[in-house]
């Protein structure tokens, strides 16, 4: 397992390493004492979610208030997204600021992002099978969001892709 910072660094890119052979392939996809030892974080997952998601669907940018924010291990099992992660913390020097990775089935990346995180992705293919470790419970009266076109954050999702959006994620507000 390789662990890297990205430009905003308490967002990590996890790379597992991935055994192939002639069968197919295995990747340890979570070790806390691993995760723990690489990254120095102590966090303790309580709670797996996975979506499904048909090429197009856009989903996001999700966060929880305190005290019930969360943290997220996040990966694709089947397909390829963007996934996105704006910092939300106030009193953050990255404030506002997004980073961006594909993640799929073939690199087998991973995403931590840490509590005071807006995410969301956008399916790439026609098929996305989206898992994620959060390390506190869903909280609906303390669920919040962005709207993904927010212009002060400027996230380029790509022009290729017809975005398919519930209505929900549509009446979200910007961040400024």
């Amino acid at each position: 397992m390789k662990i890297q910072k990205l430009s905003i660094p308490e967002v990590l890119l996890i790379q597992p390493s991935v055994y192939l052979d002639n069968r197919g392939s295995f990747f340890e996809s979570f070790n806390e004492k691993k995760f723990q030892e690489l990254s120095g974080l102590d966090i303790h997952f309580v709670q797996d979610n996975v979506s499904y998601s048909k090429k197009g669907v856009l989903r996001g940018l999700h966060f929880q208030l305190p005290p019930f924010q969360q943290a997220k291990l996040v990966q694709v099992l089947k397909g390829s997204v963007l996934d996105v992660a704006v910092d939300v913390r106030e009193d953050s020097p990255t404030y506002g600021k997004y980073i961006s990775e594909v993640l799929s089935e073939e690199n087998h990346c991973q995403l931590f992002i840490p509590r005071g995180f807006a995410h969301g992705f956008l399916a790439l293919t026609d098929e996305v099978i989206f898992s994620y470790k959060c390390d506190n419970y869903y909280a609906p009266n303390h669920d919040s969001g962005i709207i993904y076109n927010d212009p002060s954050i400027g996230i380029n999702w790509g022009k290729e892709i017809e975005f398919n959006i519930s209505s929900k994620d549509l009446e979200l507000k910007h961040l400024f």
